[in-house]
């Protein structure tokens, strides 16, 4: 990885197009502009040529399908590892990997000021989420779990607007309740008129997610978006690891080719391949376009729940997962 993939993921936080990047091993939380490879363009802009513009897009494209895999991984995961055991095995894994990322391209320890902040990140991101919605995913379907978490890029600009103070348009809002009030519905009625257990986990996750995005979103505007996952994932290597051992003496493994994929994708596939494609895609096109391509994440989510693991889908999820995106599609347009 190098300095200059750095990038936010627009479901996070809406940051500035341009993002201000240091070379590893440089002092960070410098500001100002940055006019060399790392600057995102213009929203809209090409970010170059059209061959340039056509990379960046597949790049996005894979980050995109690489996140949408999370959650039937998870469920092979859950043949093989108990839900505790799982989270802090992918967290162990993933740390690992950060760890040695961080190590060979010499990347200085953030300032003091920064963790804190990363903290946040590791708490809602590195276990908050992953906890949460494998616990949910123990009783739930991921096609339900990828309708109500498709809500996550709304939830995260509420955080956002919160965190900033920066309040976007009423036709924002109109969409965001819109879409609140689909996945809502959804909810009640695959649960038969209540909101069951997974529902509350999924709920949950969501607010914690959109916190850890939402601060990882402002750090990323003074060190590289993949440091900010780097550095989260290391600082939670202690609880992950005491937390792994723990869990591993109430839930035995049972070790099964679905389960061994699954773990290796949530913590390898998800974590730094789909984080390392995004940002350098984000980085070649912007973050306008490529925000337009992760709104096809929960029905990819969909297609795959059907083909890997073989779920009926109800009716309704796939119309709510549209009615969502068209939610999203339109809060995205009230930002700009």
């Amino acid at each position: 990885m190098r300095d200059n993939d750095s990038a936010t993921p627009v479901t996070a936080i809406a940051v500035p197009p341009t993002v201000n990047t240091t070379p590893a091993g440089s002092t960070t939380g410098s500001t100002g502009s940055s006019t060399g490879a790392g600057s995102a363009p213009p929203p809209g802009g090409s970010g170059g040529s059209a061959p340039r513009a056509l990379t960046g897009t597949l790049l996005a494209s894979l980050g995109v399908v690489a996140f949408s895999l999370t959650f039937p991984s998870t469920a092979w995961g859950l043949e093989s590892f108990g839900p505790w055991s799982l989270v802090a095995a992918r967290g162990v894994l993933a740390a690992v990997v950060a760890a040695g990322f961080l190590v060979a391209g010499r990347v200085r320890i953030p300032d003091r000021a920064h963790w804190a902040g990363l903290a946040v990140v590791g708490a809602g991101v590195v276990i908050g989420f992953p906890m949460l919605t494998t616990l949910a995913l123990e009783t739930s379907t991921t096609s339900h779990a990828a309708v109500v978490v498709g809500l996550l890029p709304l939830t995260t600009s509420v955080c956002s607007a919160l965190r900033t103070g920066q309040w976007p348009s009423g036709r924002f809002w109109g969409a965001a309740l819109a879409g609140a009030s689909v996945v809502g519905g959804f909810t009640v009625f695959q649960s038969g008129g209540v909101v069951s257990a997974s529902d509350l986990y999924l709920f949950a996750a969501l607010l914690v997610c959109a916190a850890g995005y939402t601060e990882g979103g402002r750090l990323a505007r003074l060190i590289p978006g993949w440091q900010v996952v780097g550095w989260a994932l290391v600082l939670c290597l202690p609880v992950t690891v005491v937390g792994g051992g723990v869990a591993l003496a109430f839930e035995p493994v049972r070790w099964t080719a679905h389960g061994a994929i699954g773990l290796v994708w949530v913590a390898l596939g998800s974590t730094f391949f789909g984080l390392y494609v995004w940002y350098r895609g984000m980085a070649v096109i912007g973050v306008a376009r490529a925000s337009q391509l992760q709104l096809a994440q929960p029905l990819l989510t969909l297609v795959w729940s059907v083909g890997l693991l073989g779920e009926h889908l109800s009716p309704a999820a796939p119309l709510a997962a549209v009615a969502v995106l068209a939610c999203i599609a339109v809060t995205q347009r009230a930002r700009r």
